[in-house]
């Protein structure tokens, strides 16, 4: 909780919020962590696929995917108030990736 905490302010600080973040802000789900560490689910590889053909956003499977496929999910379910603004701060992972090219070799 303390990293994503330091994750978040600093990322906060970074595009200028005017704002500091609260322990009240920062809400962890772990929903999104199955089947297992370094395993993609379904989801989790459909939240790749989507975020690279229409951001150009490489996210790898056992952190950024799973985070993305968060993400959309609770877009998705409307679990943020209407005209949100939604930050996804990308930290890293994407030489990982190259572990799972069998998996994404056709897109």
């Amino acid at each position: 909780r303390a990293q994503v905490m330091e994750i978040a302010r600093n990322t906060a600080e970074l595009v200028d919020l005017g704002r500091g973040i609260t322990d009240d802000d920062l809400v962890l789900i772990g929903d999104y962590a199955y089947p297992a560490y370094g395993v993609p689910s379904e989801e989790t590889n459909d939240a790749i696929r989507l975020a690279a053909r229409t951001e150009g956003m490489m996210t790898d499977p056992v952190y950024e995917g799973k985070s993305m496929q968060g993400m959309i999910d609770l877009i998705r379910k409307g679990y943020f108030p209407a005209g949100s603004r939604v930050l996804y701060a990308h930290l890293g992972g994407v030489p990982a990736i190259n572990g799972y090219s069998y998996i994404y070799r056709n897109g």
